[in-house]
């Protein structure tokens, strides 16, 4: 094979321990290793790094295990070139199987450039990544105390979420307030903070709160889970305040993206913290798609197709591009979106049509950050004004037209 990398090293990165390995190859092709092996610790990081340019190593490989990679990679940015791969990449065979050994299989890897190299965007984006997903998981956290409440609701025989069609809406947490209280329900109390359309189920709404049964610990679980979503909405308020203010510098393509259909700033803000603003890391639109795990899988043997389902990538881009995408097709102001769903729903269901919809989505991201142009599919007009389809006329319905023209077809006499 092709030696791409005369001079390269193989890290194996551990929570504690760090085994790397330089191969030089000469002249004749033969690689020759030299190996050491380093802690975690900021100090040995920095002498990884020296030893590195000492040897005249401009590139080095490492697998994404986990967190342990990133200190590496903090100390090595600006330094040393740095790949980042997939374990499924360099696995090593199964019995055969030390650091040290590990560490010179990436290296020979590297060496013969056998290797996928990980999109590892630039410092700011990344930085706007941290935000984004540290909010995501307060999101989720926000989701599991909302369950934990409405089991509160339904073990103390309050039937709210049966009634009203949001639990935790202003209504609701008004009238919840008021039961969860140390006086109790009060029928007249809560008549008055009924408001807006829930007015004309007001009879439903205290029937589905009256006789309720709130023990001293249900009580004391309402209350927590309450104040705790309370804390959240402030953390998650928080954090978009401060991912606003680090998208800044990148607020032009937040504004383009977020002209498409169902795509607001937010949701801009974060998917380019995910993917960045330079389109040029990807191949083609089909590379994003594939790496936001938004594409079928290719997965045959034997002549016969196996599951296609989605790959698990883009465990944070994924959703918002789903979510927006649910909004898109229900949008009253722009029906492109809503008119593919419209189509691909008759073949393919609900499921496969919004991932679809989502696909295409990334797609139109993906051309609108390279070009800078606004949203404008090709297929647009086409969409918009589709042709009539041409339809093959009968002898009965040639005499229908005829008729509905005022000609005389009583004498009209069809040949067998």
């Amino acid at each position: 094979m092709k030696v791409v990398r005369p001079t390269c090293c193989g890290l194996d990165v551990h929570k504690s321990l760090i085994v790397a390995t330089i191969a030089t190859t000469d002249a004749e092709g033969v690689a020759s290793y030299e190996q050491r092996s380093f802690t975690t610790l900021n100090p040995d990081l920095f002498a990884l790094r020296d030893w590195l340019l000492e040897r005249g190593c401009p590139e080095v490989c490492m697998e994404s295990t986990g967190k342990y990679w990133i200190p590496i990679y903090n100390v090595l940015e600006g330094h040393v070139g740095v790949c980042l791969t997939h374990p499924k990449y360099v696995r090593a065979i199964k019995g055969k199987k030390t650091d040290k050994k590990d560490s010179k299989w990436i290296a020979d890897l590297f060496r013969h450039d056998l290797v996928r190299t990980s999109f590892i965007p630039p410092r700011d984006i990344r930085e706007c990544r941290e935000v984004a997903r540290y909010r995501a998981k307060l999101v989720g956290m926000r989701s599991s105390e909302r369950n934990r409440y409405q089991d509160c609701m339904t073990t103390s025989n309050i039937g709210l979420a049966s009634v009203l069609s949001d639990p935790f809406g202003k209504t609701a947490q008004a009238i919840m307030g008021q039961v969860a209280s140390p006086e109790g329900f009060d029928e007249e109390k809560c008549l008055k903070l009924v408001r807006g359309r829930a007015k004309a189920k007001a009879d439903r709404i205290i029937a589905s709160v009256r006789d309720c049964d709130i023990r001293a610990d249900q009580r004391f679980k309402i209350n927590e889970a309450s104040a705790h979503m309370d804390y959240l909405d402030e953390m998650i308020a928080r954090c978009e305040l401060e991912l606003y203010v680090r998208m800044r510098p990148h607020w032009d393509a937040v504004t383009l993206v977020a002209g498409m259909p169902g795509i607001t700033e937010l949701s801009a803000c974060l998917m380019l913290a995910e993917t960045g603003v330079d389109m040029s890391v990807f191949e083609d639109a089909d590379h994003l798609c594939s790496w936001a795990g938004l594409v079928p899988a290719n997965n045959e043997s034997a002549g016969k197709k196996k599951s296609t389902r989605t790959s698990k990538a883009g465990q944070f881009l994924k959703p918002v591009l789903i979510q927006c995408a649910l909004a898109a097709v229900k949008s009253t102001q722009e029906d492109y979106f809503a008119i593919k769903y419209r189509r691909l729903l008759k073949r393919r269901g609900h499921k496969k049509a919004i991932v679809a919809v989502a696909r295409m989505m990334l797609v139109c991201v993906w051309h609108m950050l390279s070009t800078g142009e606004v949203f404008s599919p090709s297929d647009y007009w086409e969409l918009k004004n589709p042709k009539p389809k041409a339809t093959k006329m009968t002898v009965e319905s040639a005499i229908e037209f005829l008729a509905a023209r005022g000609y005389d077809i009583s004498k009209t006499v069809v040949e067998a």
